[in-house]
C-alpha cells in the first residue's frame, strides 16, 4: 500500500485475481504518468496472457459457486450493491483525488463522476431486487393449456470489460455494477493510462462482501492483457467502451468465438443552435459539451451549427465566456481555490502530440482560428499536457477537424440557414452517439430531435447522463446499451422453459 501524500489515497499496483493481490506471472510492470506534470506515478502490474488464464478461471469457478452466480438471487445481489455503494460515498474523496491525479482531470468534475457511482449502485440493486419478480413469468404461448412456458432470467456468464481512461473509475462502475446486478462474474481490464481507481474498486467490491472471482482486475498493456482477454475462449460477453480501431480488432476475436459483444465507441456529435435559442445558455452548454474531460468525451458536442441570424452574436458570448476558463494542474492549490469553469491536462503525451497534430494541420490548411490553437497561451503551466480551448470557424465539411474524432478541447463551427441544411450536415458522419438541439420552438425541437440519427439526443442541454437511461449510439460509434434496465440486460441471459401438461400428445408417431 503507498500514499500519494498525507490528503490524498491510497493506491495498490498488483493484480487482483479471486480475492488475492498478487504479482504478474512474468513480472511486468508499466508507468502511469501524472498528466499535469509528466511525472510517474509509480509503477504497475502488467498482465499477460497466463495472468489472464488465472483470472477467467477464478471468475468461471465463482459463477458456478454455491453462493453466487447461477444460485444467487437479485435480492443478494442488491445488497452487496448498497453496500458498495456506501463505501464508495465513505471514501469518495480519495477516490476523486486518485482519478484527478491519475487522469487529469478537475476534481470537481472527479467528485461528479463519485456521485455517479453512488447511484448507480442504488439503482441496480432495485432492478437486481425486482428481477427476482420476474422469474418464472408465465407466456402465452398460444396452445390454450396444453404446453406451458416460462421465462428464466440467468446470469450471462463471465464477462471481460475493457474500460477506456477517461472516466477511470466511473466507467469500470458502468460495466461492474450492471453485471453484479446480473449475477454475472468480471475479468475487469482498465486504460493503461489511468488504472489505480479501478484497483479500489477491487478492494471495495471485496469489502462489501462480493465473493471472491466475482470481479478480477487486471491491470495492463493492450497488447499484453487486453487482446488475450478479448480474445479468450472462457469469456461469455466482451463489454469494451474505447476506439472504433480496437473494437474492430475486438469484433474479429468475437466472430471466432462466436461470442456475445457490446461496443460503446467514439463521436463527433453536432450541437445545432436555431435562430430562436437562449444564446447565453447555449454557449454554457456549448463550453459544457466541448471542454468538460478537457474534450475528451465520447458525446463531446465538436462540432457546432448556428444559424446565420444569430451567429456574430453568439461568437461574442462565446469568446467573453471561453476566457474565463482557467486551466492548470488540478491538484494544485490555486486551482482547487478556483470556481469558475476549469480543465485540466489532457491524459497523456500520445493525446497531447495527436490533439497539437489536428489544430497545426487545420491551421496550416488555412481553416480560420477563432481563439486558442497556440502553444504560448499554455507554456508558462509547466511540462504536463495543457492544451488550450481551440475554437475553429466556418470549418470545410471535408476537413479532418470536422470529420475525425479528436478527443480534445476542439470545436468546429459552421452555420446554417435552413433546418434541413442542418439537419443533414449534423447527420453527414459516421458516428451516432449523441446531438443537441437550441430553440424555442417546441415543435421544431421535437421534429429535428426525430430525425437527428443518434443514439442520444439533449434538447436546449447537453451532455447530461443518467443512470436510469440508456447510454449509447449508432453507426461507428458502436451497438448495444449501457445504463438502465438496458444496461442490466445486456449482461441477462433469458432461458425459456416449456412444458406439456401430463396426457397430452401431439400424436405425429
Amino acid at each position: 500500500l503507498k500514499l500519494i501524500d498525507k490528503s490524498m489515497a491510497s493506491y495498490k499496483t498488483d493484480l487482483y485475481i479471486n480475492g488475492k493481490w498478487l504479482k504478474p506471472i512474468l513480472g511486468g510492470t508499466f508507468q502511469t504518468i501524472n498528466p499535469a506534470t509528466g511525472e510517474v506515478i509509480t509503477d504497475v502490474a502488467n498482465a499477460t496472457s497466463e495472468d489472464i488464464d488465472l483470472a477467467i478461471s477464478s471468475a468461471k469457478a465463482t459463477l458456478f459457486s454455491d453462493n453466487w452466480g447461477f444460485k444467487s438471487t437479485g435480492k443478494q445481489r442488491a445488497v452487496i450493491l448498497r453496500n458498495i455503494g456506501n463505501i464508495i460515498e465513505s471514501r469518495k474523496d480519495e477516490l476523486a483525488k486518485l482519478d484527478s491525479l491519475d487522469q487529469g482531470k478537475p476534481l470537481r468534475e472527479a467528485l461528479a463522476d463519485m456521485g455517479d457511482a453512488v447511484s448507480a449502485c442504488s439503482h441496480f440493486a432495485t432492478l437486481a431486487e425486482e428481477l427476482d419478480g420476474k422469474q418464472y413469468e408465465d407466456i402465452d404461448n398460444g396452445t390454450n393449456g396444453d404446453f406451458t412456458t416460462k421465462i428464466l432470467y440467468e446470469p450471462l456468464g463471465v464477462i471481460g470489460a475493457i474500460t477506456p481512461w477517461n472516466y477511470p473509475f466511473l466507467m469500470g462502475i458502468w460495466k461492474v455494477i450492471p453485471a453484479i446486478a446480473a449475477g454475472c462474474t468480471i475479468v475487469l481490464k482498465p486504460s493503461e493510462l489511468a488504472p489505480l481507481s479501478c484497483l479500489l474498486l477491487a478492494e471495495i467490491c471485496t469489502d462489501a462482501g462480493l465473493p471472491h472471482g466475482a470481479l478480477n482486475v487486471v491491470t495492463g498493456l493492450g497488447a499484453d492483457a487486453g487482446g488475450p482477454l478479448s480474445n479468450h475462449d472462457g469469456i461469455d460477453k466482451v463489454s469494451f467502451t474505447g476506439s472504433v480501431p480496437t473494437a474492430r480488432k475486438i469484433m474479429a476475436a468475437a466472430a471466432l468465438g462466436p461470442r456475445a459483444i457490446s461496443l460503446e465507441l467514439g463521436g463527433k456529435s453536432p450541437l445545432l443552435v436555431f435562430e430562436d435559442a437562449d444564446i447565453p445558455s447555449a454557449v454554457d452548454w456549448i463550453l459544457t459539451g466541448i471542454l468538460w474531460g478537457s474534450g475528451q468525451v465520447c458525446s463531446a458536442t465538436s462540432r457546432v451549427l448556428v444559424h446565420n441570424s444569430i451567429k456574430d452574436q453568439l461568437l461574442t458570448k462565446l469568446l467573453e465566456r471561453v476566457k474565463e476558463v482557467k486551466i492548470g494542474n488540478s491538484l494544485s492549490q490555486e486551482f482547487l481555490s478556483y470556481e469558475g469553469p476549469a480543465m485540466g491536462p489532457v491524459v497523456s503525451k500520445g493525446q497531447y502530440d495527436k490533439i497539437w497534430a489536428y489544430i497545426d494541420k487545420a491551421v496550416a490548411d488555412g481553416i480560420t482560428l477563432f481563439y486558442g490553437g497556440d502553444r504560448k497561451l499554455v507554456e508558462a503551466l509547466g511540462p504536463g499536457y495543457f492544451i488550450p480551448p481551440t475554437i475553429f470557424l466556418d470549418v470545410p465539411t471535408n476537413s479532418a477537424i470536422w470529420k475525425e474524432e479528436i478527443f480534445g478541447p476542439v470545436l468546429s463551427i459552421r452555420s446554417f440557414e435552413l433546418e434541413e441544411e442542418a439537419v443533414y450536415s449534423a447527420n453527414n458522419t459516421e458516428y451516432g452517439l449523441a446531438a443537441a438541439v437550441f430553440s424555442a420552438d417546441k415543435e421544431r425541437v421535437t421534429r429535428v430531435s426525430r430525425a437527428l440519427r443518434a443514439g442520444i439526443v439533449w434538447e436546449n442541454c447537453c451532455q447530461p447522463a443518467f443512470i436510469q437511461a440508456p447510454w449509447g449510439g449508432y453507426k461507428k460509434s458502436g451497438f448495444g446499451r449501457e445504463l438502465g434496465r438496458w444496461g442490466l440486460e445486456e449482461f441477462l441471459g433469458v432461458k425459456q422453459i416449456t412444458g406439456c401438461n401430463s396426457g397430452f400428445s401431439w400424436g405425429l408417431w
